[in-house]
């Protein structure tokens, strides 16, 4: 169970590592390619708040790795979960506001290691 509970932390960690590189990084030349529905004449005005979004997108997976240095069961136990937790509810908002498969992508693998942390 810890080596799927681990692996989906550093899925999700992975996630949103890509999510920082995406949003920072690659908003006016990937984004185009991935926001379809996104005006393109939008992408060059928001990539401030882009970049403000990829940030908080690198917390989170920093969050997540942090907790492979963490020794106590219970501790790393509790970060995992507000870590997991955040992703969760960002990812639940995302499909109710965005687009539906940031469930899938965001809030799922977030979700499931949370239930798995939770039965363990």
């Amino acid at each position: 169970m810890d080596i799927a509970i681990n692996g989906l932390i550093i899925l999700v960690a992975l996630l949103h590592g890509y999510f920082l590189w995406f949003e920072m990084f690659a908003w006016t030349t990937k984004g185009r390619k991935v926001f379809k529905k996104f005006p393109p004449e939008l992408f060059e005005p928001t990539k401030p708040m882009a970049a403000n979004q990829g940030l908080y997108n690198g917390f989170l997976a920093a969050g997540l790795l942090w907790t492979f240095l963490i020794s106590d069961s219970v501790w790393k136990a509790n970060v995992s979960l507000f870590f997991l937790g955040c992703v969760a509810i960002a990812g639940i908002y995302g499909a109710l506001t965005v687009e539906r498969k940031i469930f899938v992508i965001q809030a799922l693998p977030a979700l499931i290691a949370i239930l798995l942390i939770l039965i363990r």
